[in-house]
């Protein structure tokens, strides 16, 4: 497939860190407030056709991002360095292509992308495409790819698993282009955290607070969600994302990965250890159960309405209206970002202790 279409150049990263495989949109009016946006996601309009409006964070907010990322750059680049190794170990160096999912991946790929390089001084290439829930990720970006580097070995890549429902988009996605295509995907999907327990290319599966997760655009480049309107855009074209040019003042996105990597060279013999020492271990999707649980303990009629995880959690109080919070307690002093959230936003908090996840976000019907 001749493609002649490029993608337009996106983001506040180096293009050495990354390509945005994206049109940009930056001048067409998408934001709705949050109010507006749910109630229309709740009547049946796909999530992708708007952009929710960018959380300002207050000055707190900021001070207990730069705390957060103080207290957990190391854990992070640890957790950086056991998943890179794993994907070494399974696709080689030789023609990988590391592909992350826009826009919680793009972080995370770039880390593991500057981790092989300090570690195996490869660099390989990292594009980031647009995946959507219930309409798959853009095939456009993925030919791209494969007209750019014919041999290859694409490892897909995102930030955390919640329910699963990227996994499973991902799954579906690789499937449809596979059976239409000449070049085969691998659908495995490479994560920071697995709380989930819905892969098994992951660094930790503890459910712990990934900072990226605590801002939106401010530390992913100030590249908007991802869109696909077809009101103002073409189908044969890339999905499409805004470039937030007015918070430059406020991007944290290279701080961010500089601050995690130079922890690379210290963290390097803990990530051989913990990989000699890691066991196959299963996908069980046991976060899925916690999640049927919940919906039954507090009679929720739509399972799109319980959001599991520290990274979906801090997604409803930005981005959603909330109903409530779960607390795992015995996660409760790791989770201060989302208490200050809900103290902010007036969401009640409520303890739930029998979840494998540290907390829970309920979005309210409305």
């Amino acid at each position: 497939m001749r493609l002649d279409m490029q993608p337009d150049k996106m983001g506040s990263y180096s293009p050495e860190d990354v390509v945005f495989l994206l049109r940009d949109i930056s001048n067409v009016a998408l934001e709705l407030n949050n109010e507006k946006r749910e109630q229309l996601i709740q009547s049946g309009t796909h999530y992708s056709e708007m952009l929710p409006v960018e959380y300002q964070p207050s000055e707190a907010y900021m001070a207990l991002f730069y705390k957060t990322l103080d207290d957990y750059a190391q854990r992070i680049a640890l957790a950086v360095g056991i998943v890179a190794e794993q994907i070494v170990a399974r696709q080689g160096l030789e023609d990988l292509v590391l592909v992350s999912l826009a826009r919680a991946g793009t972080p995370i790929g770039i880390l593991i992308k500057r981790y092989i390089k300090m570690r195996y001084n490869v660099d390989v290439p990292h594009y980031t495409i647009s995946i959507l829930r219930g309409r798959g990720f853009d095939e456009m970006a993925i030919h791209y790819i494969f007209e750019e580097h014919p041999l290859a070995r694409i490892q897909f890549i995102d930030g955390w698993t919640g329910k699963g429902a990227i996994t499973k988009e991902l799954q579906q996605s690789c499937e449809l282009f596979n059976a239409h295509n000449e070049e085969q995907l691998d659908a495995s999907l490479a994560v920071l955290a697995d709380p989930g327990h819905c892969t098994s290319i992951y660094g930790t599966r503890e459910d712990f607070l990934i900072p990226s997760a605590c801002l939106n655009s401010t530390v992913s480049g100030l590249v908007s969600r991802t869109v696909l309107n077809l009101q103002f855009m073409n189908e044969h074209d890339f999905h499409g994302a805004k470039y937030y040019k007015e918070l430059e003042d406020v991007d944290v996105s290279n701080l961010y990965i500089d601050r995690v990597s130079a922890y690379f060279q210290q963290v390097q013999h803990e990530v051989a250890q913990q990989i000699s020492k890691q066991t196959q271990s299963p996908v069980t999707w046991q976060g899925m159960q916690s999640v049927q649980a919940i919906q039954r303990d507090l009679g929720i009629a739509n399972i799109h309405f319980v959001k599991p995880g520290v990274g979906e959690t801090t997604r409803v109080l930005l981005r959603r209206i909330p109903w409530k919070i779960l607390i795992n307690p015995k996660y409760a002093n790791e989770l201060e970002h989302i208490l200050l959230l809900a103290k902010e936003k007036n969401v009640p908090v409520v303890e739930y202790p029998n979840m494998s996840y540290a907390c829970c976000g309920l979005i309210k019907e409305v």
